[in-house]
Parts: structure tokens; C-alpha cells; sequence
């Protein structure tokens, strides 16, 4: 029998070298810290087990949907407002799941898994771009992703279980979107305050 865990490539450690790798410094104060808790649990048990440290994770019924916050605006053909320089690179796991079941290679072992291709948006809509610094959003999260690089290597992944992305980022998202928003089914109705509160300064003229 093996245990297979799905932990977070956000327990890594804030870094400048990147991708992350398996092997990289750990965050013990992170928010995640529970899936670190969790894997060192399973270390000190002895069980065959696997953890699974994702990136950010997309698709239809999605318990985190980050892809919705886009996809309100798309709909809505509302700008986006993007902090910063919007050059972020982050990336994009059922599959991986199968890799592992029964694979003597994966006992043991932490593997990052994620998309191949880094992405950082889409073109089609007019992007705001806006210092985060200059607004008080309160408790509201103005954007769903990290406003830094955050990515990691799923070499390990692809050599050990031989395993590889069964999806790009934008089949990825055209499934998500089709198979979920576009019937109606998303989780959460589209918020625009801080949407409002970016453009409204945007669109004040300087005295």
C-alpha cells in the first residue's frame, strides 16, 4: 500500500535561483507549513509514501479556481489589472498520480509537479498595471497570483517516474474554461472592487 500526498511547491523558501528543485530550502514559517509537518509525519513512520508538490493547480472543478478571476473579467471584456510589471513567471496533476501507483522509484520520494511552460497571462485583454503599494485593498486579494517568479523543476519527475505534462497551458485553460465556467458552474461570483479602486486612480487626470 502506498500514501500518496499532495503537498504545495510553497513550502519552499523565497528564492532569486530558480526553478525551484526538491532538494531547495524549505519555508518552516510558511503558511504551508503543514504540508512540511505532514511529509516529515510520513518520513518518521516508515510507510511507503509520495509527496506531490505542486505549483499552482487549474482545471474544471478546481478547489482553488485562480483561473476564475480571469475568466470574470474575459467574459465581462473588462480590463485586467496586473501588479507590477506583470512579467511573473509561474506555471501550471492527475496523471502524475498514476505515475506513482505502484512505482517502487516513487517510495520515499518528493517530486514537483507542473506544466512544462511558464506563463504569465493574457494578451487579448487591456492590462493595468499598477503599484500594489500605492492601494489599501484591505482583506480583499486584489490578484490570485504571487505578485513574484515563482516555478519549479519537474525534472526529477520526468526522469524518475517518467512522467510529462499532458496538457500546455492554454489547452489547460480552454478545458478548464469550457468544462466549467463557460456552463455556469464556477465557485464564486466576479468581485470588481478592487478592480474599481485600481482604475478609478488610473483614470483621474494629474493635476
Amino acid at each position: 500500500m502506498a500514501y500518496i500526498y499532495c503537498s504545495s511547491a510553497g513550502v519552499y523558501l523565497k528564492s532569486n535561483i530558480l526553478p525551484h528543485r526538491e532538494v531547495d530550502a524549505v519555508d518552516q514559517k510558511s503558511r504551508h507549513k503543514g504540508n512540511l509537518e505532514t511529509e516529515s509525519l510520513l518520513q518518521s513512520k516508515g510507510v511507503n509514501w509520495t509527496s506531490i508538490r505542486s505549483v499552482y493547480i487549474y482545471g474544471p472543478l478546481n478547489y482553488n479556481p485562480v483561473e476564475e478571476w480571469f475568466f470574470h473579467r474575459l467574459k465581462a471584456g473588462r480590463p485586467i489589472p496586473v501588479p507590477n510589471s506583470g512579467i511573473q513567471i509561474s506555471q501550471d496533476l492527475a496523471t502524475a498520480f498514476f505515475a506513482v501507483l505502484g512505482n517502487e522509484k516513487a517510495s520515499k520520494e518528493i517530486f514537483n509537479i507542473s506544466g512544462e511552460k511558464y506563463a504569465g497571462g493574457f494578451p487579448e485583454p487591456e492590462i493595468v498595471h499598477y503599484n500594489p503599494k500605492k492601494f489599501d485593498f484591505g482583506k480583499k486579494k486584489a490578484f490570485p497570483f504571487r505578485d513574484q517568479h515563482f516555478f519549479a523543476s519537474v525534472e526529477k519527475a520526468k526522469h524518475v517516474l517518467g512522467w510529462k505534462p499532458e496538457f500546455d497551458l492554454v489547452e489547460g485553460l480552454t478545458d478548464s474554461y469550457n468544462l466549467d465556467f463557460g456552463r455556469g458552474t464556477f465557485r464564486k461570483e466576479g468581485d470588481f472592487t478592487t478592480d474599481g479602486m485600481v482604475l478609478s486612480k488610473k483614470l483621474v487626470p494629474p493635476s
